[in-house]
This record gives C-alpha cells, sequence and structure tokens, in this order.
C-alpha cells in the first residue's frame, strides 16, 4: 500500500512496526502462547484472602494504556472481557536494559496491539482487580487504528452505532461493542436450546443439499447457477422440506435440520437473502400436536437463555408462557377489516383488497391475494404468541386439506411481535393431490408468479411409495434471535449480513481528464482525493482558496511527497 493512501496514524504504526523488527522482536510470532486464565474468570473468582491467581498467563488486545512514568496502567481485552493490567518498569526489565518497557511498552505499543501477559493478581487501593505484570510479549502488531469507544464501569458512552461500519467491518464492530459479542453468544444458545429439545427426543439431526436441481418447498424467487460438469443448471435451495420427507418416506421418524436457505427476493429489516432456518418433520403427528411442541420450543429458549418467559422487544413487555391464542386466518381478516372473505373467488378478492387499499397485480392469484390482505391488515397486530390456523387451500400448497372444514388446510404460523416465527403444517401425503397441487402452482408461474412451486416428479414419486401422517415445522432462527435478544434488524444477529459491494457504493469520483482540465497538476490529484475531494463538484464548493492550498502544502509535507509547492492563488485558478 502507498504511503498516500495511508493516515497519520497508520504511518506511525507502520514504523513502529519496522522499530519492533530492528529490536529483534518478531511482531507477528508463530509459536503457541499457553495461557491458564480468562479475564472474567479472575474478576469472577479472585480472593485476597485465598491469594489465588498468582501465576496467571493470558492474552489478549491493549485497549486501554496510560502511561505514568516508571509504572503504568493499561486495559486487555481477550474472549471473556476487560481487565486491569499493571506494569512497572523494573519489573519488566530487572536487569540494565529497560528497552522492553522505556522503548517498546512506552513507545511501540499502541491500543490494538495483542500482547500475552504473565504475572500475579492483585486488588489496587480503589479496589479494582488488577493483573501486576513481570512479562510481557508482544504477539500481533495492529496497523490500523480502531476508533475509540470510552467506557466505564462496563457502560460505553460512545459506542461505534455507524451500521454502514459495524455490518461490512463485523470484526471491528465485535472488539470495540463488547455487547455485540454477547448478542451472538446467545444466538449459539438458542440453536443449543432447540437442539437439545430435539435431541431429547430421539429426532435425527441430518443434512440435504444446498444445491438443487429443482427448488421447492417454498414459494419463493430462487438464486440460480450452473454446474459445468454436468452442463444443468441448479438452484440454491429456498428451502429443505421436500428433502426431509424424503427421509420420513425412508423409515425416519423425525428429523431436523438447521439450514441455510437463499431467497432471491427483497431486504429489510427483517429479511435477509441468506438465512438461517430450521426444519423438523416428525411422523405420526398433525399440526395440533406440532402447536404443543412449538409452545415448548419457545418457551425453553426463553427459560434456557433469560431463566424467565416474559422478554422486552422494544417497547412491548411479551409472554411466552404457553398456552398461545389461536385464530384462523379467515377470522382474523374479518376481526381486523370486518370483511368475511369465505367462499370469495378471485376476482372477488381483487374487489375486497380495492377496498382495502391493499397492493396487489394481475399475475397474484387467489391465495397470494388472501396472504397480501393478511400481511397488509392483520399480521403487525399480533404482538403476543398468537397461532394464526387453518389456511385456505390457495396458500399451502403442500398442506393436507382440513378434516372438518372444507377449502382449508391444516397450517399454522406462529405470530410474535407481529412477525411470523413459525410455519407449520399436517404434511400432504396424498401423491395425487400433491401433483394437482404442484400443476395449480405451474398455471400461476404461467401468470407470471416468479415465486410460484415447481414441479418436483421425484418427490412426487417418493409420495407414491408411502409418507406416513407428518407434522412439519419451520422456525426462521434469525427472527427467533432478534426476538430473544431485542434486536431490531436481521443485520444485527447476522454475523455478515449482506450488503452492497464497497466498490459499488463509493460515489462516482470525477476522472483524472476532469482534474487536469481545471488547470489542476497531475500529481495533486491523488492529495486533493485524499482530502476527500473526490469530485468536481467537490472541489467548486471550496470558498477559501487559500485555506485549501494550506492543506494540501501541509499533506505533501507530513508524507514527504516533495511536490512542488501550491499558491493560494494556483488554487483559487481552478475554481473559476
Amino acid at each position: 500500500m502507498s504511503n498516500l493512501n495511508l493516515s497519520e496514524q497508520e504511518l506511525i504504526r507502520r514504523k513502529s512496526l519496522d522499530e519492533l523488527r530492528k529490536l529483534g522482536i518478531n511482531p507477528y510470532p508463530a509459536a503457541e502462547y499457553k495461557t491458564n486464565a480468562f479475564a472474567q474468570d479472575i474478576l469472577d473468582n479472585y480472593s485476597p484472602e485465598k491469594n489465588n491467581f498468582q501465576d496467571v498467563c493470558m492474552a489478549g488486545r491493549l485497549m486501554n494504556i496510560r502511561i505514568m512514568g516508571s509504572a503504568s496502567f493499561a486495559e486487555m481485552m481477550d474472549s471473556s472481557g476487560r481487565i486491569q493490567i499493571y506494569i512497572r518498569r523494573d519489573d519488566i526489565c530487572p536487569g540494565e536494559d529497560k528497552t522492553m518497557y522505556n522503548t517498546v511498552f512506552k513507545h511501540l505499543l499502541d491500543i490494538g496491539d495483542i500482547i500475552g501477559i504473565k504475572g500475579r493478581v492483585f486488588k489496587t487501593q480503589m479496589g479494582e482487580i488488577t493483573i501486576h505484570v513481570n512479562e510481557f510479549t508482544v504477539l500481533c502488531k495492529s496497523v490500523r487504528p480502531l476508533p475509540v469507544v470510552k467506557e466505564k464501569d462496563g457502560i460505553l458512552f460512545d459506542a461505534v452505532t455507524d451500521p454502514e461500519m459495524r455490518y461490512r467491518q463485523r470484526y471491528v464492530d465485535l472488539i470495540v461493542n463488547p455487547q455485540v459479542r454477547d448478542v451472538f453468544r446467545k444466538r449459539t444458545r438458542i440453536i443449543q436450546s432447540l437442539r437439545e429439545l430435539f435431541n431429547s427426543k430421539g429426532y435425527l439431526e441430518v443434512e440435504t443439499p444446498v444445491l438443487q436441481p429443482i427448488p421447492g418447498g417454498a414459494a419463493a424467487r430462487p438464486f440460480i447457477t450452473h454446474h459445468n460438469t454436468l452442463d444443468i443448471p441448479l438452484y440454491l435451495r429456498i428451502a429443505n422440506e421436500l428433502y426431509l420427507k424424503r427421509l420420513i418416506v425412508g423409515g425416519f421418524e423425525g428429523v431436523y435440520e438447521f439450514a441455510k436457505d437463499f431467497r432471491n427476493e427483497g431486504m429489510d429489516r427483517t429479511h435477509n437473502p441468506e438465512f438461517t432456518v430450521m426444519e423438523i418433520y416428525i411422523a405420526y403427528k398433525d399440526y395440533n400436536w406440532m402447536m404443543s411442541f412449538t409452545e415448548e420450543l419457545i418457551k425453553k429458549a426463553a427459560l434456557d437463555l433469560h431463566g424467565k418467559t416474559e422478554i422486552i422487544y422494544g417497547d412491548n413487555l411479551i409472554n411466552l408462557n404457553p398456552p398461545y391464542k389461536r385464530i384462523s386466518m379467515i377470522d382474523s381478516i374479518k376481526d381486523n377489516t370486518g370483511i368475511d372473505i369465505s367462499g370469495m373467488d378471485e376476482e372477488e378478492m381483487r374487489k375486497v383488497c380495492d377496498r382495502l387499499g391493499v397492493p396487489h397485480s394481475p399475475e397474484m392469484g387467489k391465495g397470494k391475494l388472501i396472504d397480501q390482505i393478511f400481511g397488509e391488515k392483520c399480521e403487525h397486530n399480533y404482538i403476543q404468541p398468537t397461532f394464526i390456523i387453518d389456511y385456505p387451500t390457495e396458500t399451502s400448497p403442500l398442506t393436507k386439506m382440513h378434516r372438518s372444514k372444507p377449502g382449508l388446510t391444516e397450517r399454522f404460523e406462529l405470530m410474535i411481535n407481529g412477525k411470523e416465527i413459525a410455519n407449520a403444517y399436517s404434511e400432504l401425503n396424498d401423491p395425487i393431490d400433491q401433483m394437482e397441487r404442484f400443476q395449480d402452482q405451474l398455471h400461476l408461474s404461467e401468470k407470471g408468479d416468479d415465486e410460484a412451486m415447481f414441479i418436483d416428479q421425484d418427490f412426487i414419486r417418493a409420495l407414491e411409495y408411502g409418507m406416513p401422517p407428518t407434522s412439519g415445522m419451520g422456525i426462521g432462527i434469525d427472527r427467533l434471535t432478534m426476538l430473544l435478544t431485542n434486536q431490531p434488524s436481521i443485520q444485527d444477529v447476522l454475523l455478515f449480513p449482506q450488503m452492497k459491494p464497497e466498490t459499488l457504493k463509493v460515489k462516482a469520483e470525477s476522472q483524472k481528464e476532469e482534474y487536469i482540465e481545471l488547470g489542476i497538476p497531475e500529481e495533486w490529484i491523488e492529495p486533493l482525493k485524499k482530502l476527500g475531494f473526490i469530485t468536481i463538484a467537490k472541489i467548486k464548493e471550496v470558498e477559501k482558496p487559500g485555506k485549501l492550498a494550506n492543506d494540501l502544502n501541509g499533506f505533501n509535507k507530513k508524507n514527504k511527497l516533495g511536490l512542488s509547492g501550491l499558491s493560494p492563488e494556483a488554487v483559487g485558478s481552478w475554481l473559476k
């Protein structure tokens, strides 16, 4: 990287890097550094009376350095948290050579550097548990400065909140915002909680294909790729449902999978094109059993995470203790709009959409229109856990017909805080009926619905061999994590959310020729851009050419570019 593209801090750190090497210190050593303690363990368990932790070896990142002559304090952060360390020159350098303290620690180490320390734990006169260091080792020199975050007593005063930086540079976010790490630890605990419940009941965790010849199991637009060897198109899965059902056909009684699914659709606070879903299928069960099982699952996750079933999400207090309210989709629409849609055909549904001001388009079939009304007028009203049950056939092509309500299916969606958390069916296992449903989806596709399902002939063949009565359920892990950790955006619970590449986000820069047309010498174009003048329009906004000349000349001197100086008159000529 050219020095021209480096900030002053980056230049200083690279100089320190060179100085360390000149002193014979490898700033990136390869050897294992054996530790025996973590910061939080020390803070939780140190006792002055027991005088424990007298031979501590830990490693972490310097987050604060307070030089105080021949003795200094600093703060180190490891994976568990932060702890204060105390370094005294004569302890680090017992002999005549004081280089490790006077030069290395005081002048060549920076916030963000990773070091290993050995020492003993004590409590300062201020009552702070501290490690008295008698040896330290440089483990990694950081050549890019971290954002500065102030913290006292575990409270952040100016946490980094810029979402562009936080989501794109998650590694920095995790360093400077320790509460973010806690969210992802909780995400893992949620998954562990679900897995414990499934395993305790003897259900088998499996893996199914991500690349599929036919995208099935949901109504969604897929991502398409190409397999060169087979010379066929393949799709990133939109759901793993149809493969898991094949396993039920094959004789497993209960199977589940934590899967990455992909849908080539919009992005917002609750949708990401790549997301995590848990799907489980259990033979000889129906959607009534699955509702009770889902209540058990949600309650267990809340208890495992918080020790209680009442949680806060935004401004709402939500009680996750069963039983949950149950209401049919048609009754929900009637309650929230005053319109009974039962028995209506597609054209009547379009008139209802017009009457309610619900947007719709010609390619939408009856099922999509019903779903659109529910989404626009009903969904957001269900803050407390509510099962929306008994969906119209048109909205549920993989669901068994209701045993007592013609035109409806045995399906539910669990709504919490106005969002779908879980979706489940009494699974359709009649191969003739399933084929007819797939053909109905084909007609929707021909009308222009790019989310309609494909016909999966192999899945039909599997059903023809016989699938026992089965109930299946899927839970969006990202949304469940949002709910249980009180996070407002799906991007806050994904370590690396999908974002537009930085190269596409950079504002269109003016071309070199445009600068030259203004009379700007070619050698001054990069310094101008480095100072933020990436467009001609930005240069034209300058009101004081003398100040810009001083800034450019200062940049020239600081970075030792050796360019000829600029006069205010010369800069002023660019602005005419």
